[in-house]
Order: structure tokens, then sequence, then C-alpha cells
């Protein structure tokens, strides 16, 4: 079942890419899934949304490790590949590059994720924060035509002041 992020976003899709409900695109978990028009050998290159409220003291890397571990109980194989600290102090974030190795479908897939981890505090109270994770899923041969897309995408993702609770 598809979740809800903790603080409204608002962002805008690369050109060609479309929106897909996230049950439906196997990704249960997530709030939000676009995929890309081209599919790769079997497999549709992706971005997915989710996020979560973290009041704890974890830092952006402590979270993307815990990301990491999670994603090796599903996958033969995940390698951290790149890492580095981003963003502002006003507006920090994380980036990790995965190699991964999984069955999917019966088959077995050499993927590459992309992920960002954006920290966003509450205006009314900064103690409360949220942690929002873009992630980049494509083929280790699509990954790096599709990473442009991921990185306008990721400049566009901001706090939705205009919605409404």
């Amino acid at each position: 079942m598809s979740t809800t992020l903790p603080v409204p976003i608002e962002f805008e899709l690369p050109e060609g890419w479309r929106a897909a409900p996230p049950d439906a695109a196997g990704a249960p978990g997530a709030a939000f899934v676009a995929l890309h028009p081209r599919p790769d050998g079997g497999f549709t290159a992706n971005i997915t949304i989710d996020g979560e409220y973290r009041p704890d003291e974890a830092t952006l890397s402590e979270i993307a490790h815990e990301s990491v571990e999670r994603l090796r109980g599903a996958a033969t194989s995940v390698v951290v590949t790149g890492s580095r600290e981003a963003g502002s102090a006003d507006a920090p974030a994380f980036t990790q590059t995965l190699a991964v190795s999984a069955v999917i479908d019966g088959a077995s897939r050499d993927l590459v994720q992309s992920q960002v981890y954006l920290a966003m505090l509450d205006v009314a109270d900064p103690r409360v924060r949220a942690v929002i994770r873009l992630v980049l899923t494509a083929t280790e041969f699509q990954h790096p035509a599709v990473l442009a897309d991921f990185q306008d995408f990721v400049r566009t993702v901001r706090p939705d002041t205009g919605a409404t609770s």
C-alpha cells in the first residue's frame, strides 16, 4: 500500500517520465513513482519518493546507511559506490550511489540506484524533522542516460508551501 509523505512537497517530472500508482509499479512503500518511457532489457527505470518523520538525532548519512541495510535484505548484493554530503546548513542533503544485484520477476538484474536524502525542518518547530528520500533505479547500462533527468528532477523538489492540511 502506498504511503504519504510526512510533509507536502512539489516537484516537476523530467520530460517523458510519467507518474504511476506505487502499488502497480511494485513500490508499495513509496508515496510517488515515476516511470521512464523506454525500458531497458525489460526493466523500467523509475524514480520513487518516500519519507518519514525522524525526531531522533540520526545524521542523513546514518539514515542512508539504514536504507542500505534494508535493501541488503531484499537484494542479492548491494555495494555503496559513492556518497557525499550535499545541500546547505539550512537545507542539508546526502547522496549515495549503489550497485545492486537483485532477482526481479525471476530475472537477475544489475541495477544502479542514485539516492538523495533531504532533511526538511518544521518552520514552527525546527526540532521536528522529516527526511524525504528520492531514488532513481535503473539498469547499469541505462543509468548514465537517465541520471541527468534525475538530477534535474531533484533540483525542482521543494516544500509545498501552498498545501492545505
